[in-house]
């Protein structure tokens, strides 16, 4: 069965490297448009193209964030002896600028011992962290699609509960139109005759025009069962559905304004107005649809 996800989503991968921790985390939110955003160390840098290529082949919409984060372990093996030869050449280095600027600050010792290659080089290979990041992402995108197809599939119950409720209305409403439109025929009968009586020509002619306009409500009912079959069909076909979807919320909105508009009795107006609040209910389900 195809898969309806959702644009919210959540899933985080690590691995236990011999000279750290790596962690890879996604996370993503509503959004009209696929937005990627990566927050990792520089040592990542170089892997953003490939990261980018494999999430947009599995993602369509959302702000997705993806963190790679790498911490080394407190015990692994740190050379705590300075290196005397780059110290020397520090030294050297600092003499010269401050012979000519003599106004400089002087090197501090933090940021001495914090030089790159200072205190020995125990950063793993690039290369080795990268190779274990693009391991980790193929596992944490496949958890992650998995968890934004079970929020998908909730979302998809809950729409057609209300497109259920939906066609029950309209369903109900149907076989009442004609009672609604003989009662309104009778009371537009009344007011005719009363308006020759007081011959008021113009006044019967707006009458008229407005039981014509009122009268032929069938359209819009037949209009909202299609599109309620398109719902269920959309939803069904899964994958990318969300913009879709939310068009037919607009269509869905416009019939049921319309029928709203047309109202030649209370019983139509409620309707119209329990089909909206479905409808918006729908809305802001399918807001969350990729």
């Amino acid at each position: 069965m195809p898969t309806l996800y959702s644009m919210t989503g959540y899933a985080v991968e690590a691995a236990d490297l011999p000279e750290g921790a790596l962690t890879l985390e996604l996370r993503a939110v509503n959004s009209r448009f696929l937005d990627l955003a990566f927050k990792m160390g520089e040592e990542f840098r170089a892997l953003e193209p490939l990261l980018r290529e494999r999430l947009t082949d599995r993602v369509r919409r959302g702000k997705l964030e993806c963190r790679i984060h790498f911490s080394p372990r407190q015990d692994s093996n740190l050379d705590v002896t300075p290196n005397a030869v780059m110290l020397a050449r520090l030294g050297q280095l600092s003499a010269s600028v401050r012979a000519v600027l003599p106004d400089a600050q002087p090197l501090q010792i933090g940021e001495v011992l914090r030089w790159p290659g200072m205190l020995g080089d125990n950063t793993p290979d690039p290369e080795s962290l990268q190779e274990a990041a693009l391991k980790l992402i193929d596992t944490a995108l496949a958890d992650f699609n998995a968890s934004r197809a079970r929020e998908g599939s909730k979302l998809k119950v809950i729409i057609l509960e209300r497109v259920k409720n939906m066609r029950h209305l309209v369903a109900d409403l149907r076989p009442r139109v004609p009672v609604i439109v003989a009662a309104f025929r009778e009371k537009l009968g009344k007011r005719m005759e009363e308006m020759l009586k007081t011959s008021e020509p113009e006044r019967l002619l707006q009458e008229v025009a407005l039981f014509a306009q009122k009268i032929d409500v069938d359209e819009e009912l037949d209009r909202l069962s299609s599109h309620l079959t398109e719902v269920e069909r959309v939803l069904d076909a899964g994958g990318a559905a969300g913009k879709r979807l939310d068009f037919l919320m607009q269509e869905l909105h416009r019939e049921a304004n319309t029928l709203g508009s047309k109202a030649a009795s209370l019983e139509l107006s409620q309707t119209s107005v329990e089909l909206k609040v479905l409808i918006e209910q729908m809305r802001e389900q399918v807001q969350n649809l990729e």
